[in-house]
């Protein structure tokens, strides 16, 4: 099931806290990357704040040993095997159904705010999204874990950055001034369709299409020219700006 895996007979530490030390976080890590994986699994395997219960390279495998071992953090990547899409988003958001107290640290190679938002859309709490270069830091890896296990939240602060760019660039967008149908319409614009084509396509009437029309124009400040005219700048506002937030 696991690149790394303890018997059940070896028994796991309890929950319970002995003296004035904590017992250990117990810990299962998905990581699809070979050379990522074996950094891990020797970095957590060190750390007396851990207990490495499961090292997994697919998402199938991680979520076996979840019901094994119903770790306290699982620690995953984004993209896995089978589809490399988006395994750990998918799993983190299940866990808050199934099991809304375990912690997720999900590591990715890049600033992607839009995973950011998928793993965070039902709450902050027990959740953080670390940069894979992060990993390298010991103590940054750590306290993420613990963190997460006592409820808490980590975000990159480089996701954090580009979270309020694209915040400010849609702010000052002059496509937020549409409504969610003047979007629509100007998307059908953009492709180059006529008014009567719209209308077709969105069944509305050709008076209605031309009324909307008209509110876009006037709302990205296109000031009236030929409507040919018009029509192309709308269209190159738009595709300039949906290009930004691919």
């Amino acid at each position: 099931m696991s690149t790394y895996d303890k018997t059940p007979s070896s028994g796991l530490v309890s929950e319970e806290i002995r003296g004035d030390e904590q017992a250990p976080i117990r810990v299962v890590v998905a990581e699809d990357s070979y050379i990522i994986r074996e950094f891990l699994t020797s970095t957590l395997s060190a750390a007396p704040e851990v207990e490495l219960a499961a090292v997994c390279c697919n998402a199938p495998e991680l979520e076996r040993a979840i019901e094994l071992w119903s770790p306290e953090v699982v620690l995953t990547d984004i993209r896995m095997p089978p589809s490399s899409a988006d395994e750990g988003i998918r799993i983190a958001a299940k866990l808050r159904e199934t099991a809304p107290e375990v912690g997720v640290v999900v590591l990715s190679q890049y600033a992607e705010p839009a995973y950011a938002l998928a793993l965070l859309e039902r709450g902050t709490g027990r959740r953080a999204y670390l940069l894979k270069e992060r990993v390298r830091k010991r103590d940054e890896l750590i306290g993420a874990i613990q963190q997460v296990a006592q409820g808490g939240s980590v975000i990159d602060p480089t996701i954090v950055d580009v979270l309020i760019q694209a915040r400010s660039r849609a702010t000052q967008s002059r496509l937020s001034q549409l409504t969610p149908r003047e979007r629509e319409l100007l998307a059908e614009i953009a492709s180059g369709k006529s008014n009567g084509a719209i209308a077709q396509s969105l069944f509305l009437t050709k008076r209605a299409v031309e009324k909307h029309v008209n509110a876009i124009f006037s709302k990205l400040d296109l000031p009236e020219t030929q409507d040919v005219s018009r029509r192309v700048k709308a269209t190159l506002i738009f595709l300039a700006e949906e290009g930004e937030q691919d």
